[in-house]
């Protein structure tokens, strides 16, 4: 089982955007249509979310998922 981390960069950039804008994690819920819960276990890194969940909180934010370019160090590390 995959450990959660609270400081991946979903995590921290949506509970950084979130409280930025003054907003509960209830009203970001709300607002978005996604679940309480769902919001909670974002913010606390759980590592398998949903994709089209975790989009449609960061295009609230007017960000999206994307693949992103690794470093050859960062790829070193894991493995490949």
């Amino acid at each position: 089982m995959e450990t959660w981390n609270r400081h991946n960069p979903i995590a921290q950039f949506t509970r950084q955007r979130r409280k930025e804008l003054n907003l509960t994690q209830v009203e970001l819920s709300d607002t978005t249509g996604v679940g309480l819960r769902f919001v909670r276990e974002l913010e606390q890194g759980k590592p398998n979310l949903m994709t089209d969940k975790v989009n449609q909180v960061l295009l609230f934010f007017g960000h999206e998922l994307t693949p992103t370019p690794i470093s050859d160090e960062t790829r070193r590390d894991l493995g490949t």
